[in-house]
């Protein structure tokens, strides 16, 4: 658990500004990290928008609407590699700027066979599939970078105040701090080993609170760098049947993994200052997890030019394992300041976590038009609901059964107070010419927070991505290519204080582009 449990980080929501503080709300977040889903599917769904619920005869029918699987009249196996890039713009104390990367992966691996029509009897046709496919993404990054000219809005404060609020003596400090380990037990004693506070000094054998710092007075440069990896992703499999070439019924149950990490570095450089160049703080952040769950789901056809779908995955209930560290660094200026090292590691046991996650249900709902009877191409559309108050998250850690039962009530009751149900929207269109196919596709994902968080709006976090793509296909072979733009904003908070006024926020322009390339063979 990266940050000690207490039931008073509830008063943090009741006013309209909030900060991400405390463990209770941090595992709220980090239950809609893992369930916030922006885009699945092959390239060719991609293109459309995502994965639809009235469209099949595609390997993403395998993670989408198992349904669809019941078109398939010949076997079929594909892969998709896909590229996320990102190019962000920050702002921070006043300051813009820019952070790009990319990251390359496999989006989609799939394997459908298909079974022998027989128009003799009512079910004409069933397939079975197999996949692995990503659910989400989690690669991103941002560096951030501003002059701070509040003397008490630094990094070091938060030390300060942790020290003070403990009352810590010095000899406290000074043993749990291990020089030639360069390790200490908790993140104050880390800063008293490396000077970043100094205690009061009452008696040559007495010292303690109030912690004072150096150079304190002093403008500050400051930068925060923030790097996430890893996906959610799933092993599927998937069977699917044909009734009278009218209703398609399919189900599917997946196996999920979550690998999830994040490195998080602020560095301080007083200008001007004469104690230290620069000090910081090294946060790491490694989740791994498995779960399970299941969908079932339905397409029919009301027309040879229309059909319509439905489809409704469960929750995905997972087991999860976390590590949290972190480590403290400085860099003397002053000559006649002796540094035993320049970093030490906190090495505290409470940084390993274990719980329980419980994702949101979901069900989807659309329909199909298909242009000339399906030569000319097709226009879809979808309504996703998602039930993120349905998130869950819970613990066996703590040796108290009381502090597991308020751990859980206070999650959900984080959950509850942030986070709302919301429906997305997907809509794309197929045009076909000949072995070419022209597609494109937009998406509204409305925020799913209730509260302004980090100083960005509730409704500044509303998500919009359009795609675009092409493909080609014969009796043997398709390529389908798809691109997808999304954007929306976030913020986050590099360290917080008890005066909002001295707590600096980061707000972020999220711009993503994806590009992925399906594969595929027909036998």
């Amino acid at each position: 658990m990266n940050k000690q449990f207490s039931l008073s980080v509830a008063l943090v929501l009741l006013s309209s500004l909030a900060f991400g503080q405390g463990a209770a709300f941090d595992y709220a977040d980090d239950a809609f990290r893992y369930s916030d889903f922006n885009q699945t599917g092959t390239a060719r769904f991609r293109a459309l928008g995502g994965n639809h619920a009235a469209l099949g005869g595609d390997a993403s029918n395998l993670f989408g609407n198992a349904a669809g699987l019941a078109f398939y009249n010949r076997s079929e196996l594909s892969i998709s590699p896909t590229f996320t890039s990102v190019n962000n713009q920050n702002s921070f104390l006043g300051q813009q700027t820019n952070s790009t990367g990319g990251k390359l992966s496999i989006g989609q691996f799939s394997l459908v066979l298909a079974g022998k029509s027989d128009n003799n009897r009512r079910w004409r046709r069933t397939a079975f599939g197999i996949s692995y496919s990503q659910s989400a993404n989690f690669y991103n990054y941002t560096d951030a970078r501003g002059l701070n000219n509040n003397p008490n809005s630094s990094i070091a404060q938060t030390y300060i105040n942790a020290a003070n609020d403990a009352k810590y003596s010095e000899q406290q400090l000074a043993d749990s701090f291990y020089p030639g380990d360069r390790s200490a037990d908790f993140r104050e004693a880390a800063a008293y080993g490396l000077f970043l506070i100094n205690p009061t000094v009452y008696s040559a054998t007495s010292a303690g609170p109030p912690y004072t710092r150096y150079d304190a007075t002093r403008q500050k440069d400051q930068r925060a760098t923030l790097t996430r990896s890893g996906a959610h992703s799933q092993w599927t499999i998937a069977y699917a049947g044909n009734l009278d070439d009218k209703l398609y019924i399919g189900g599917s149950i997946s196996l999920t993994r979550l690998r999830y990490s994040s490195e998080y570095t602020f560095l301080e450089t007083p200008v001007g200052g004469v104690t230290f160049s620069n000090y910081g703080q090294i946060n790491t952040f490694n989740v791994k997890g498995n779960g399970i769950n299941a969908s079932l789901g339905l397409m029919y056809r009301l027309s040879p030019q229309l059909q319509v779908g439905a489809t409704v995955v469960t929750p995905t209930f997972s087991s999860a394992n976390e590590v949290f560290g972190q480590t403290l660094t400085a860099v003397a200026k002053d000559p006649n300041l002796q540094l035993k090292t320049n970093s030490v590691d906190v090495l505290d046991p409470a940084n390993n976590f274990e719980y329980s996650l419980q994702t949101p249900l979901r069900a989807s709902g659309g329909a199909t038009y298909f242009l000339g009877s399906g030569k000319i191409g097709f226009i879809t559309a979808t309504a996703e609901y998602v039930g993120y108050q349905g998130m869950r998250v819970r613990t066996s850690a703590f040796t108290n059964q009381q502090d597991n039962v308020d751990f859980k009530n206070d999650v959900t009751g984080f959950v509850k107070d942030t986070y709302k149900n919301v429906v997305n929207f997907r809509a794309g269109t197929e045009i076909r010419a000949g072995l070419l196919r022209l597609r494109a596709g937009v998406g509204y994902l409305p925020s799913a927070y209730k509260i302004d968080l980090d100083r960005v709006a509730k409704a500044d976090r509303d998500k919009i991505q359009f795609s675009a793509g092409l493909g080609v296909r014969n009796e043997r072979f398709f390529a389908d290519l798809a691109g997808t733009y999304l954007t929306y904003k976030s913020g986050f908070t590099p360290f917080e204080l008890p005066n909002a006024v001295d707590t600096p926020t980061i707000s972020t322009n999220n711009r993503s582009t994806s590009v992925m390339l399906s594969v595929g063979v027909f036998f």
